[in-house]
Order: structure tokens, then C-alpha cells, then sequence
């Protein structure tokens, strides 16, 4: 979420709060959301901007050292008549599919998306759309799926599930996937769940809104992966895509139709925009976890303290400093507050650099989950863990990641954290 610290900022926020209703209040709240935008275009300048409407236009150029990531989609938004676009960010009434394969360009830089300046791109230097088709029904979407699984040794067949958050295009949600996806050297079939966000900072309302709406929907895929021949899955979410998470699973708790936890692998939420009182509420509803959630933070994320402004002053989650309360709830908390962000002014996106370290991520916590007497937290290259538990040893998927020997391990170095940061990214 973009931010401008600043009297632009401050003066939308007293002008929304000197009225509740009618037409000041709204005009001090696009007076704000609009500072936001401009501090977008402030906090990430010198950044490669955001995607074209021909971004996503099959490219089949040929180049050996490109490497392909097949996508499978599921939407809440309306498709779009560009092929170069796929889907928009208006509203469908009904959950929508489609299968995406995409290149990574042989130049590629741990951690930042190289979309094309313009046109469909070069897959010698760009991330490239090679083949893109639409699914009509849940069915083909259901057996396009179990086909990839199919393709995995078995203790490999595992579903990586992905929510964006606020002011995201289609295209930034999937370029922002293959990226982890490729980082994390990932064997799982990658699952990009995507509501209808406008990809519009001032359009912070709408989008609130279409995340609120795409709560039964993302339910909807939850039991589609469960009734696949996926052996686990883990969801990761990032921003307002954890209001959308966290609700879903919370009304699969209520009406008893979660899937057998021994199959859920991780639920992942970074950098939550969830206010921490009403995610205090969610958990009681939904009860501890089998499994602790994951939760990722950093105390100077810039984007979440301006949704405190907007939300009156309440600490969001993706921020909040009470690990012990967060653990005593049911979490793991993972602090990516010391870890620098390569190219993102916001730091908002640090979650996308845990992609380039996720071997070394997952031995840690095995080996902690294991040990006979578990540290309040234990800390690998500038990020700190607390709240690890023995029922998160063997949690990290078998087919997420290729294994990753001890030496690899113990000997990366912070540099390697802050080289693989995300670029400018949308949130």
C-alpha cells in the first residue's frame, strides 16, 4: 500500500475525521487516499512503475535459458477483452479460472519481476506470458490441477496457494507468484487466488469491499484443493489478502468443512492488514490452530501505518510488536524488521525475499521443532522466530522446495537477505 509521510497525508485525515458522513467526510478520505498515490510515485521512484495493458500477451519467442512456471488461476474478477490483460479489476459473480505459463528471463534477480517497459517483452530479459487459456468450470480447473499433481513423484503432490493484497493488477498478482515460485525453487503447483482490486490506490474502499466479497469464494477453492489428489497445501496471503484468508477459514472452522489439518501444510499471513483486535477475534471464533498460523511482520512497514490512520488509529497486524501475545494465540511470528528491503520504499513487500531463502528457512525450523528443548526464538540472518513448536516439525511441505545441505545453510549471510529483496510492488 502506497504512503506519503507527510502534511498532504495528515491534512486528509483531519479533513475525513472532522466529518463522519456526507460529503466532507468523503472528501477528506479521497483527499487522503490520493496523497497516497502521489506518495507512491515519492517513496518508489527510480522503480520500474507498474505493467502495461499488454503485459500478459503471449509471447512465444524462443529463448533456451528462460525458465517456465506454469499458474493456475482462480478469480473473482471480470475477464477482460485484451488478451494482454486477462482479467480486470471489476467484479464477477462467480468464481473464474484459467491456466497461465510464464517464462523467467535467464537475467533474472532474486526477488524483483522484470515485466517488459513495453509490449508482450523479451523472454531473454523479461518475465513473458507463453501460453494463457480460460477455464469455464470448476470441473476442467479441478482436472487441469490433479494433471500437474500427477506429474510429481508422490510426498511431492503439493498445492502452493497465493493471495495478493490491495491495489493489485492480475498482472502484478502472477508476475508476483512466478517470481516465488521460481526463487524458491518450488516443486508444489502454484495457485494464484486473485479478488477484484482495481490496482488503484485511491480505490482503497472498492477494494476493501471486493476482498470482503471474495470470502466465500476463496472458501470455494479451499475444498476444490481438498478434493484433489493434493497429499497438503499451504496458503500464503499478504495484506488485505489476509482479511480475505483469515475470514474463510475462520467460517470453514464455524460450519466444520476444514480440511483434515494433517493436510493443511502452512497457513502463511504477511504483513496482515487486519486490524489486531479483530484478528484477536477471528482466532478466539476459530480456536487455536493445529498447526500455528505464520505470522510476518516488521515494525516499519510504512503502507501499514497509514492504514492505522485510516482504520483511526488501530494497530494492524502486519505490525503489531506483542509476539507473546501473538503466540499465546495461536502463531508463529516471524520479524523481518532488521532485514533491509532492496527497492521496495515501503517496507511492505520484505515477505517476496523469503522466497530466495526458503531452504534454509525450513531446516531452521525443523531442526528448532525437533530439538529437545525449544528456544523462545531463534533467529537466521537479521529475521527472528518466536513461538516455534513441535507440531511444526515435517509442516513444511516435501515438494516446496528441493532439500538444502547444512553448510548451504549456515553459511548465508545477511547481504544474501537484503540482495534478494522485492522490487516496487503493488500491495
Amino acid at each position: 500500500m502506497p504512503v506519503l509521510e507527510g502534511s498532504a497525508v495528515r491534512k486528509g485525515v483531519e479533513d475525513n475525521n472532522r466529518s463522519t458522513c456526507g460529503g466532507a467526510g468523503r472528501k477528506g478520505l479521497r483527499t487522503l487516499l490520493v496523497s497516497l498515490a502521489i506518495g507512491s510515485a515519492v517513496a518508489l521512484g527510480g522503480c520500474a512503475g507498474r505493467p502495461g495493458t499488454d503485459a500478459l500477451a503471449v509471447n512465444v519467442t524462443p529463448e533456451a535459458g528462460a525458465k517456465p512456471v506454469k499458474v493456475l488461476v482462480a478469480t473473482t474478477r471480470m475477464r477482460d477483452a485484451n488478451p494482454g490483460v486477462l482479467f480486470n479489476g471489476e467484479r464477477s459473480e462467480k468464481l473464474d479460472f484459467a491456466s497461465v505459463t510464464l517464462t523467467v528471463p535467464p537475467t533474472h534477480k532474486t526477488g524483483q519481476i522484470e515485466w517488459a517497459k513495453q509490449g508482450a517483452g523479451n523472454p531473454a530479459t523479461d518475465m513473458v506470458v507463453r501460453d494463457a487459456v480460460y477455464r469455464d468450470t470448476e470441473a476442467q480447473f479441478l482436472q487441469e490441477l490433479n494433471a500437474d499433481l500427477a506429474k510429481r513423484p508422490k510426498g511431492e503432490r503439493d498445492v502452493f496457494i497465493f493471495v495478493h493484497g490491495y491495489n493489485t493488477q492480475f498482472s502484478e498478482a502472477i508476475f508476483r507468484l512466478t517470481q516465488m515460485t521460481h526463487d524458491a525453487d518450488a516443486t508444489a503447483v502454484p495457485v494464484l487466488f486473485t479478488w477484484a482490486s482495481r490496482g488503484k490506490t485511491e480505490d482503497y474502499v472498492y477494494d476493501n469491499n471486493s476482498a470482503t466479497a471474495a470470502r466465500d469464494n476463496l472458501e470455494e477453492l479451499i475444498k476444490l484443493v481438498a478434493r484433489s489428489n493434493a497429499e497438503r497445501f499451504s496458503i500464503l496471503a499478504h495484506s488485505m489478502g489476509n482479511w480475505v484468508t483469515v475470514e474463510a477459514l475462520r467460517q470453514m472452522r464455524i460450519d466444520k468443512s476444514l480440511p483434515d489439518p494433517k493436510r493443511i501444510a502452512n497457513i502463511v499471513l504477511a504483513a496482515p492488514d487486519i486490524d489486531v483486535d479483530v484478528f484477536k477475534s477471528q482466532l478466539r471464533r476459530f480456536g487455536k490452530p493445529e498447526k500455528p498460523f505464520v505470522v510476518i511482520v516488521s515494525h516499519d512497514d510504512k503502507a501499514l501505518k497509514i492504514s492505522d490512520l485510516i482504520a483511526g488509529g488501530k494497530q494492524r497486524l502486519g505490525s503489531y510488536s506483542d509476539d507473546r501475545e501473538l503466540v499465546s494465540l495461536g502463531a508463529v511470528v516471524v520479524d523481518m524488521t532488521d532485514v533491509k528491503s532492496d527497492g521496495d520504499g515501503l517496507n511492505h513487500g520484505k515477505f517476496a525475499q523469503l522466497a530466495g531463502l526458503r531452504s534454509q528457512l525450513r531446516q531452521t525450523l525443523e531442526k528448532t521443532a525437533t530439538s529437545g528443548n525449544i528456544p523462545a526464538s531463534v533467529e537466521m540472518d537479521q529475521i527472528r522466530i518466536t513461538g516455534i513448536t513441535p507440531t511444526m516439525a515435517g509442516s513444511m511441505p516435501g515438494g516446496t522446495t528441493k532439500p538444502v545441505t547444512a553448510t548451504t545453510a549456515t553459511t548465508t549471510t545477511g547481504a544474501a537477505i537484503a540482495t534478494s529483496g522485492a522490487t516496487a510492488t503493488p500491495q
